[in-house]
């Protein structure tokens, strides 16, 4: 496994960024699990850091398996995942509800989490964080949402990935930074030693 824990993921993934300190970025997370990487990566970095609050549309049954993703905002932005929507058989009465459930947690999430203004990114250099990446669906939308906020560049960054993805990636982000990418990729907590669920506490805490 190349990772300990997420702390340790998010010091390697700081020495990978470390070229960016001099240009002052700004560090968004996607809670919860990103939130310990984001947090070894603002402090080393000496920059910002803030919360993108995004959720995963899983399918009925099948939450693991993302037909889409939701990111909050005034006008919060959808992405769907047609393939899998398809592949799935589900109805567009069953992808509404579900994303409604998740737009419900994101509110929730808002409240618990933002105690403080908003880390301002316009013209910034901003770096984008999680614990890794599997199909994409969830930081393809954390993304979009991030770039009508108008940085000056964006910057996708994780531990780990798969290399198909990482590339698709591309086309969302300025630049894509992984420390690990394989081939043939599994579950993201198959490369974690540690990765048992991160709290609203904690993600609190690592703000704070």
């Amino acid at each position: 496994m190349p990772f300990q824990d997420r702390a340790e993921a998010g010091k390697k993934l700081a020495v990978a960024l470390m070229k960016y300190k001099e240009q002052n970025p700004v560090i968004l997370a996607l809670p919860r699990g990103g939130v310990p990487v984001a947090a070894e990566v603002a402090a080393a970095l000496e920059a910002p850091l803030d919360l993108i609050l995004v959720r995963k549309i899983g399918v009925p049954g099948h939450a693991e398996l993302a037909m889409g993703a939701v990111v909050d905002g005034g006008a919060p932005i959808t992405v769907r995942n047609e393939d899998i929507i398809e592949m799935a058989g589900v109805s567009e009465a069953e992808f509404a509800a579900a994303r409604d459930r998740e737009l419900a947690e994101v509110e929730r999430r808002r409240q618990r989490y933002i105690k403080k203004p908003r880390v301002e990114i316009a013209d910034q250099v901003t770096i984008v964080i999680d614990d890794g990446i599997a199909t994409g669906a969830t930081m393809r939308a954390a993304l979009q949402a991030t770039r009508l906020r108008m940085p000056k560049m964006l910057i996708l960054a994780v531990p780990v990935g798969p290399t198909d993805t990482l590339a698709a990636m591309r086309a969302e982000a300025d630049v894509v930074i992984s420390v690990e990418d394989y081939e043939s990729f599994g579950a993201i907590g198959a490369y974690y030693r540690d990765f048992r669920q991160v709290s609203d506490r904690e993600v609190v805490a690592f703000l704070a």
